[in-house]
């Protein structure tokens, strides 16, 4: 068993997702490439004192960067859709 802190990287605050957090009380998270949906469920609740009723993830590919005539690739990475019970919510920005 892996620790919380390892399996959620960050949350990801974009446009998107504050829609999501307004509508259908969502929250996205970057998590490990190797994380299944169990693993984060469980760290969402042990970290945030939340109650998780879904999640799903996403894979996303790493783009390709180019510098001059060499081109690398950025990592690819996972991200979680976590849906919240009703009345729960996190709050990252502590009120502001």
């Amino acid at each position: 068993m892996r620790e919380p802190q390892e399996i959620i990287q960050a949350p990801l605050v974009t446009e998107k997702g504050s829609l999501l957090g307004e509508k259908t009380n969502q929250v996205l998270f970057r998590v490990k490439r190797d994380a299944n949906k169990i693993e984060v469920k469980q760290a969402v609740e042990t970290l945030f004192k939340v109650k998780v009723t879904k999640v799903r993830l996403t894979r996303y590919l790493g783009k390709i960067k180019r510098v001059g005539r060499s081109a690398g690739r950025l990592p690819m990475w996972k991200k979680a859709y976590v849906t919240l019970k009703e009345g729960d919510k996190i709050d990252f920005f502590g009120g502001a």
